[in-house]
């Protein structure tokens, strides 16, 4: 056999033999013969370099070392997914999904929810392209070198897979995994990891892949993106099991509500047999079109719902209630508690939110209190244990001036939170507005953290974030943990943020209210800032999704001649404060004050490019049809309660090429 077959063979074996242990869990040769043949193959692709193959079994010892993680953007953004916890909670999602799609059979799929690390895989012709970690949902870290170690994912694919496509799932640590792993680090005289979700994340971001390879860890995969030929979400999960994906089976297809409610309850009880943390359900639309319909809110598709099993709950003692002052003056008071491990982590600290909390709660410093974690995230007090207090305690009497700079707090009417009005002489509120400013998902400034804001405001070299585009080297470097380096990487960081686009600097400025899809939405319809900035409290209203509320927030900031000042000064280091000449293209007020509902299967382009040439050209798009409809959007397959709608509403119902004209 001549060598490039005998390498090929044996990658091939060696990829089968992978699929049946890890995936199948079902091994029909030995370690050791295992073991025997990579060896086998690692010698010839050292003896014989020229037949290099990136999909090669021998990839997954690792060895590589990556410095720096490199940033990129998800090709199709990874979603948050809202979450419930009450059969109730189902029953009103349920009913969301029949008021846009009409009055239609729609079938369920339930999975399990894996407590694990988020990741995006690209495949291209069926080969492992690059892994990103989910990040903020719009850019993540690319780890594709750490992912290629971990034994479930498959380096080449099986079977009658898409061209290109993007699989989502979840990088784990099995129970049995973690407990072995933190026996070695026992044995080692080190501490213990504390939990098997935070430690398979803190993995993908080791800089030897070699140490990545040595973890237990694996890949549950269970969505895939970008694929066309593929009609349920069901169907995704059996085609991707047949392309070499290890997918638990435990998914199930159910037609209620009622069905999902049994899949949760037996789930509820039978989690602890499973070898990994899960943490609640997903549940699914299975027809993708009806997903497509559906769509998705800023944060989360609506075909989708996670149910999150009852949090686990632990008793300590509050030892002091401190307060927080955030970026926007608000006041955050939280208890400081004596530490207590709670769903595999220390929680020390708890939110109390706001004054009417303290208040309903009764909490009182010394209370022996209950707490959980929101969401399995978030520790939070839920409950006094009146049976443990104290004879002598006193109420607690919320603080009337600020803490941090002695200022009297203010409570609008109809607000929650009390408010700190010293914006620009509270010194958290200054470094929290420009440690927003500097965030990813606003200016995404590298060099520059959190830390390193508070250092430089305490020193007087910054008092807003305009001030950061003046430093220099030389004022930086003297400062504590700042070497030449460290002082040339945040001074190119400020540099290279110039090249943010205009909404992400809006997102910046901190307005409040004014959040990512906000921002997104304001840049669009005004352009620039000069615009917005003339805007007035009506016009910003007539604006798609900004109401009163955030209106009012916009015009008040813009009319302080302070941040006006900022902004003639931002605009001056060169920062992007219109629309690229590439984004305006194809924009135009067209469809400006009609609104859009768009249903069924279109032939020239697909539904998303349909929705986005709606809003590039001043429309707006809804999700069902109402008496507020101008248009209905009718493709192949639309419901025949959308159509129904309709025509009782006298909403006109135009085709994809009627559409399509009006923009010609």
């Amino acid at each position: 056999m001549k060598t490039k077959e005998q390498i090929e063979a044996l990658r091939k074996e060696l990829r089968e033999h992978n699929y049946n242990y890890y995936v199948l869990d079902n091994p029909i040769i030995s370690d050791f013969d295992f073991d025997m043949k990579l060896k086998a193959l690692q010698e010839l692709e050292q003896k014989y370099p020229e037949f290099y193959d990136p999909s090669s079994p021998t990839l997954r010892v690792g060895g590589a070392v990556t410095k720096n993680f490199e940033t990129v953007v998800h090709e199709h953004r990874m979603y948050s997914l809202d979450n419930s916890y009450s059969k109730e909670d189902l029953e009103d999602w349920e009913k969301r999904i029949q008021r846009i799609l009409g009055d239609v059979q729609v079938e369920f799929v339930c999975e399990l929810k894996y407590d694990g690390a988020s990741i995006s895989l690209t495949y291209e012709n069926g080969e492992l392209q690059r892994a990103v970690t989910r990040g903020d949902g719009f850019q993540g870290d690319l780890v594709t070198t750490n992912i290629k170690t971990i034994n479930s994912i498959p380096l080449k694919l099986k079977g009658d897979y898409p061209p290109k496509f993007d699989i989502r799932g979840e990088i784990i640590l099995t129970l049995d995994g973690f407990a072995k792993m933190n026996q070695e680090r026992l044995d080692n005289g080190e501490e213990p990891y504390m939990n098997p979700r935070n430690t398979a994340s803190g993995s993908l971001k080791l800089q030897d892949s070699a140490l990545v390879a040595k973890r237990p860890l694996e890949c549950l995969l269970y969505s895939v993106v970008g694929a066309s030929g593929l009609e349920t979400q069901f169907e995704v999960l059996e085609k991707t099991r047949q392309w070499g994906f290890k997918v638990p089976p435990v998914s199930k297809l159910v037609k209620s509500i009622n069905e999902v409610v049994q899949f949760i309850a037996y789930w509820d009880v039978h989690r602890h047999d499973l070898p990994y943390e899960t943490d609640g359900v997903v549940i699914k639309v299975n027809n993708l079109q009806q997903q497509e319909e559906l769509g998705y809110t800023a944060k989360a598709p609506r075909w989708a719902m996670a149910y999150k099993f009852k949090a686990e709950q632990v008793s300590t003692v509050l030892n002091e209630i401190t307060y927080q002052v955030g970026r926007t003056g608000a006041i955050t008071p939280v208890a400081n508690l004596e530490p207590v491990l709670l769903a595999g982590t220390t929680v020390k600290r708890a939110s109390l939110h706001n004054a009417d909390q303290i208040a309903k709660l009764d909490v009182r410093e010394g209370d022996t209190v209950f707490v959980e974690k929101g969401g399995e995230i978030i520790p939070k007090i839920i409950a006094v244990d009146f049976t443990k207090r104290s004879r002598n305690s006193e109420p607690t009497i919320y603080i009337s001036h600020c803490p941090e700079c002695g200022t009297e707090l203010l409570r609008k009417e109809g607000e929650a939170q009390h408010f700190c009005p010293n914006d620009m002489g509270c010194p958290p509120q200054i470094t929290g507005r420009i440690q927003h400013f500097i965030s990813r998902k606003a200016m995404d400034i590298e060099g520059l953290g959190g830390e390193t804001v508070e250092l430089l405001f305490k020193e007087g070299l910054i008092a807003n974030y305009a001030d950061l585009y003046t430093l220099t080297v030389a004022q930086i470097t003297p400062l504590e943990r700042m070497a030449e380096k460290s002082a040339e990487n945040l001074v190119n960081g400020v540099a290279a943020s110039k090249n943010i686009p205009f909404e992400r600097v809006l997102f910046g400025l901190g307005i409040r209210y004014v959040g990512e899809t906000v921002a997104k939405k304001l840049a669009k319809a005004y352009k620039n800032i000069d615009a917005l900035m003339a805007a007035s409290q009506e016009s910003l209203v007539a604006v798609d999704e900004i109401g009163e509320r955030i209106a009012e927030s916009v015009v008040q900031f813009f009319r302080e001649e302070k941040n006006r000042t900022i902004i003639e000064r931002l605009k001056s280091y060169g920062l992007r404060f219109s629309l690229s000449e590439e984004q305006l293209q194809n924009q135009s007020d067209a469809l400006k004050g009609q609104t859009f509902v768009v249903s069924g299967v279109f032939e020239t382009i697909g539904r998303t490019e349909l929705k986005k040439l709606i809003e590039d050209n001043g429309g707006k798009v809804a999700s069902s049809v109402s008496s507020k409809t101008t248009y209905l959007v009718a493709g192949d397959k639309m419901g025949p309660s959308k159509r129904s709608k309709a025509e009782n509403l006298g909403v006109a119902i135009i085709s994809e090429k009627e559409f399509l004209a009006m923009l010609a």
